[in-house]
């Protein structure tokens, strides 16, 4: 019996170096995903969603020079465009239905502040909300973000500046309420 293979073009990736990068960042891709949208179902979604997408087209060039960078974005952005989703869910579905279909739970105080960062932190843009993330989540410093990024830290040093300072009044704004 033979082996068959596969056939790749030149952009595809070969299934020793999917397994690489898997192996490598499935870390960071689910943990910045669980941190985004506070689900662990939610974050399986994404990590599966990231790697499959990455199966099914052509290697990105980001992904080659900068696989890290370009897994930690595309987890961002997939959680993000998730919390947005259910907010916009939330709001349309008819609030008994929505009762009704969620399991009976009481929410501690903690559980809620985290609830409402994260729907704050998902208003940002997507690079600030990354630059966030990658900061106080992933405890990465404002130069490793930076090279991370393919940006200056000057620039990370004041998008966080001013995240934290747009997340004050988002969160004041929120617990007002």
């Amino acid at each position: 019996m033979q082996a068959t293979s596969v056939p790749t073009s030149a952009g595809e990736l070969f299934p020793e170096e999917f397994e690489e990068i898997f192996q490598a960042h499935y870390v960071l891709v689910y943990r910045t995903a669980y941190g985004i949208t506070g689900r662990v179902e939610d974050a399986e979604d994404v990590v599966q969603t990231i790697f499959l997408r990455l199966l099914q087209r052509e290697r990105p060039p980001d992904l080659v020079k900068n696989p890290k960078g370009y897994l930690y974005r595309a987890a961002v952005n997939l959680s993000l465009t998730i919390v947005q989703t259910r907010r916009r869910r939330a709001l349309t579905e008819d609030s008994e239905g929505l009762a009704a279909s969620l399991p009976a739970r009481v929410s501690s105080g903690a559980e809620e502040l985290h609830r409402k960062l994260y729907e704050a932190i998902a208003q940002l843009k997507p690079k600030a909300a990354a630059i966030v993330i990658l900061r106080y989540l992933h405890n990465h410093s404002d130069a490793e973000i930076a090279k991370m990024l393919g940006t200056s830290r000057g620039v990370i040093a004041v998008t966080l500046y001013r995240s934290r300072a747009h997340l004050k009044k988002l969160l004041a704004a929120s617990l007002d309420t």
